[in-house]
């Protein structure tokens, strides 16, 4: 039986999760979740915010129940740390460098390289790369760094994800597409600039502000971490 993880929209508002973009920058997808506008800045109703989270929160619950894949993405500079540390916590795959146009597409492509990636890792530790030259094994260090940033987050997903938990659905919109080419669900906080439509479950929010985003991430892992116990 899934738990569900209470929200409180008070807390919500002390996390800044209510302030959207300015008002010339709202998409018209989002005028059902304004309330108001405050300073020419869209304010974010976050009782409908809580019950759209709610169902996120729900479809995650489920998904972990069924020992299934959620792969956060999050590249935005301020939210990347945060969102990598979570994933980590929470024994998820994560890219929160650059989005690599065919992880989720030409997934095949993308484990070559992450197998060759792990291969490298796995020569170095034992020792193997001392067969060769400083020359070569700094290159083989410079390599390794640059598929490091790559894939890191990547190496321990075998097959594709089940849904993807993207923090900045504008930022990472190829990442979006490559999950709707392959029917992926996708999880996704969406401000007033952004179409809610682009999400199976939008979660209406800033996802500027690193309160908000943290607040999302916090709940997102009690819910992990509470429902795996269940199931465990």
């Amino acid at each position: 039986m899934a738990q569900d993880i209470k929200l409180n929209v008070e807390e919500m508002a002390q996390a800044g999760m209510n302030f959207g973009h300015r008002v010339s920058k709202l998409h018209p997808k989002m005028k059902p979740y304004v309330s108001s506008i405050k300073n020419n800045v869209n304010i974010i109703d976050l009782e409908k915010t809580a019950k759209d989270f709610e169902k996120a929160l729900k479809f995650i619950s489920k998904l972990i129940a069924e020992n299934k894949t959620l792969l956060f993405v999050g590249t935005k500079i301020q939210v990347r740390n945060l969102v990598k540390t979570t994933a980590e916590e929470c024994n998820l795959p994560y890219v929160t460098e650059r989005w690599l146009g065919g992880t989720i597409t030409n997934f095949e492509t993308i484990q070559k390289r992450v197998e060759y990636f792990k291969d490298l890792e796995k020569k170095k530790v034992t020792g193997e790369l001392e067969k060769y030259t400083k020359k070569e094994r700094l290159m083989f260090d410079k390599e390794l760094e640059s598929l490091r940033v790559k894939f890191e987050g990547i190496k321990n997903m075998p097959k594709l994800p089940d849904a993807v938990f993207i923090f900045d659905i504008k930022k990472d919109e190829a990442c979006a597409r490559e999950a709707r080419i392959k029917q992926i669900k996708i999880v996704a906080l969406c401000d007033t600039n952004i179409n809610p439509e682009m999400a199976d479950y939008p979660i209406p929010a800033n996802d500027d502000a690193i309160s908000s985003v943290k607040y999302i991430l916090e709940k997102t892992k009690e819910c992990i971490i509470t429902n795996r116990n269940i199931k465990n």
